[in-house]
């Protein structure tokens, strides 16, 4: 009887630790593989057998178990090959490791060469060949492994993505053969390196790009400088769409923290991660056809959808009312509290989705109901039913609601070198946040109940100015507590301490459409 233990890593954003112990008795020849494995973990079987043999090296002819630990973790993938095919090499005494792999303990201080086979965790799907090929999801895996102070080897394919985590030790092997020599001490392994990047302060888009909408312009930068949730209404071509996707423009890039968690969904959904400017935000843009599954995420083994792919970035909304209804009030839970729990029969994740809302509408089906140059078709009915597809739950979460009229031929023949750029509304943008976070550690849109109390108290005057604006409007308390941090954020760009009438007055002017009777 022989044992060896050898490991890895699951997929998912938490990447849990995978204990892959290899056990040859005697018996007859089979190899089983046991642990909650699914199809493409089962199959591993013949294709490790494959790669051992191309190897050069002989398939044990015993009873061979394979034990995947945690055994009520379900396992999925092919990332198991090379942790597998390592122990039954090891197992069967066909790969000897090194003398000082044998004799060092698995203290952490153990030079790096000389490191005991418990300090490393192999992630990789074998090819019939011996070669090794990349597998998704090798973010979270290199976040998890430096966190356990592990040393990584991964197919090349991976190695540039994993050199993303600072501060872990990775190591990239094109071939089986290559993993095995290196752990016998007779060949050393390449280490990625990733190229210094630089921030690219350039964007093909640019806010100048947008005649006019000087009010929505405005609103656009409240809406950065505070991380608020904005909605757009006005008929078709005033330029909607054009100021939505100028707001990553004006935001300022992602911290390395959040850019590896967001690189780490990316990775998860298989999607490619921009090594060269991977700070810059997300911008995401579902279609309204989308199934709540695609934009919340889901599956038997659940998956991350477009909130959490947008996540410390922006999800725009196009044709609000267009999505089914069921669709938009699935976002209601994570507007409040940025992250998404799915539950299924298999597994149950949670997910973050701490997303900025950006939504574009038309007031009614033909686009013109309320347009002074063009006539409305629609009948009172179709325009009431059309604007009630958005509940009012779901428009009080939005923190901003504001017009966008149709754009003048004067203003569409302005010079746009006249016309502010996005790089000068960034760094006021900038400035407004360094101040929300030095006071709160995050940005207006997030501040709680008791921390509104604290940074947004009003004068009596003020007071009484937004209690009968509540009593006049008749908004509810979730709405109150919107337009007191609107107000914050108006009164942070103004470099303000404290919020003025001013500050307040235009808060409310952005709850004008909460409700479009």
């Amino acid at each position: 009887m022989s044992l060896s233990i050898v490991y890895s890593r699951a997929g998912g954003l938490d990447a849990p630790l995978v204990t892959v112990e290899v056990l040859l008795t005697n018996g007859l020849p089979s190899l089983g593989i046991v642990g909650l494995p699914e199809t493409a973990v089962k199959e591993s079987k013949d294709r490790v057998r494959g790669a051992i043999i191309n190897s050069r090296f002989d398939f044990p002819v015993r009873r061979i178990t394979i034990n995947l630990a945690p055994a009520d973790l379900p396992k999925e993938g092919g990332r198991f090959d090379l942790a597998i095919a390592l122990g039954i090499l090891l197992s069967s005494k066909q790969v000897e490791l090194s003398k000082t792999n044998k004799d060092n303990d698995s203290e952490q201080s153990a030079p790096i060469e000389h490191a005991p086979i418990e300090r490393f965790e192999f992630v990789g799907e074998l090819a019939l060949s011996g070669e090794l090929r990349g597998v998704k999801g090798i973010l979270p895996i290199a976040v998890q492994a430096k966190k356990n102070n592990r040393i990584l080897i991964v197919p090349e394919e991976n190695g540039i993505e994993a050199s993303l985590i600072k501060g872990l030790t990775v190591y990239t092997a094109k071939h089986l053969l290559d993993v095995c020599a290196f752990l016998k001490g007779e060949q050393k392994l390449a280490q990625p390196e990733l190229k210094s990047t630089e921030e690219q302060e350039f964007y093909a888009t640019c806010l100048s790009d947008i005649r006019g909408q000087q009010n929505a312009k405005r609103a656009l930068e409240i809406a950065a400088a505070g991380q608020h949730s904005l909605l757009m209404k006005g008929p078709p071509g005033t330029g909607k769409t054009m100021l939505a996707s100028r707001l990553v423009t004006i935001l300022p890039n992602m911290s390395d923290a959040e850019a590896e968690e967001v690189a780490a969904i990316r990775s998860v959904c298989g999607e490619d991660v921009n090594f060269s400017n991977w700070a810059v935000r997300g911008f995401r843009v579902p279609h309204h056809t989308a199934s709540g599954v695609a934009l919340v995420g889901g599956g038997s083994y659940p998956k991350p959808g477009e909130i959490s792919l947008a996540h410390h970035g922006v999800l725009f909304m196009d044709e609000l009312p267009e999505f089914s209804q069921k669709v938009l009030e699935v976002l209601r839970e994570p507007l409040e509290s940025g992250r998404i729990a799915i539950s299924r029969a298999a597994k149950k994740a949670e997910f973050p989705a701490s997303f900025q809302l950006i939504a574009a509408m038309n007031p009614c089906p033909c686009g013109y109901w309320g347009d002074v140059h063009n006539n409305c078709r629609c009948t009172s009915e179709q325009v009431q039913r059309y604007q009630n597809k958005l509940s009012g739950p779901f428009l009080d979460r939005i923190d901003m609601h504001i017009d966008v009229p149709a754009v003048s031929h004067q203003d569409l023949q302005e010079n746009s070198d006249l016309i502010e750029q996005s790089s000068v509304v960034k760094k006021r943008v900038i400035t407004a946040q360094n101040r929300q976070r030095t006071r709160r550690g995050h940005c207006n849109a997030h501040l709680t109940n008791k921390e509104i109390e604290q940074d947004c108290r009003l004068s009596s005057d003020n007071q009484n100015v937004l209690e009968k604006t509540m009593n006049k409007m008749k908004l509810s308390a979730r709405a109150y507590h919107r337009i007191l941090k609107l107000a914050r954020t108006i009164a942070d760009l103004d470099n303000s301490d404290t919020i003025e009438l001013h500050h307040l007055t235009e808060s409310i002017g952005y709850r004008k459409i909460d409700h479009f009777q």
